[in-house]
């Protein structure tokens, strides 16, 4: 039985303007440090800056894997749900949407789960994908056969780490969602609101 090993990582942390702090890339590295224990395939980046500059930094730990980009890991709006969907406090967040701009990111949503979240053809592999918080949750809710609006609320962490597993006649399987285990505790939770974690 193949199995596609997706390890998916929102990129590190941003200034206002797109670019990785120094917190960002250092995220990024114990990342790539983390990864060293995997069989790395390929490392897929969105084509922001962010995340093409998080892919670099944490390949630089994993010599001779090939890093990418991939358009469908790009940051969108993945679906966007009828008023009766929307919980209230996203309610205004979905205001000046319109019917095709709407379809374009629902559009992009279905082709990153036709290119990522099925099994190989042969062989297991393992691919790194650096992306975006909304791209995260709609894999998630994908693989969680979750109705889509439920990618709402999903978020994740800078650089934290997600991992799907997709084989061969089965349902692909979450089996770690927002993994924090690689950051010390001053470069966890960057990329949520400012209240008190764990």
């Amino acid at each position: 039985m193949a199995t596609r090993h997706l390890y998916l990582a929102r990129h590190g942390a941003a200034d206002p303007f797109g670019a990785l702090t120094d917190d960002g890339r250092r995220q990024a590295g114990l990342l790539g440090a983390r990864l060293t224990r995997v069989p790395v395939d390929v490392v897929w980046h969105s084509p922001l800056a962010r995340a093409a500059d998080s892919a670099h930094e944490l390949a630089r730990h994993l010599p001779g894997v090939p890093v990418a980009a991939a358009d469908e890991l790009a940051d969108h709006v993945p679906y966007v749900p009828a008023p009766a969907e929307t919980p209230p406090a996203w309610a205004g967040f979905f205001d000046g949407y319109d019917a095709a701009e709407a379809a374009v990111g629902h559009r992009l949503a279905q082709a990153l789960v036709t290119r990522f979240a099925a099994a190989p053809p042969d062989g297991d592999t393992h691919e790194v994908l650096v992306t975006h918080a909304y791209p995260i949750a709609w894999l998630v809710r994908h693989v969680l056969a979750a109705p889509p609006a439920r990618w709402l609320g999903l978020d994740s962490a800078n650089t934290g780490l997600t991992l799907v597993e997709c084989r061969t006649g089965l349902p692909p399987t979450l089996v770690l969602f927002n993994d924090l285990g690689h950051l010390p505790d001053e470069l966890r939770w960057t990329g949520f609101r400012g209240v008190v974690r764990p």
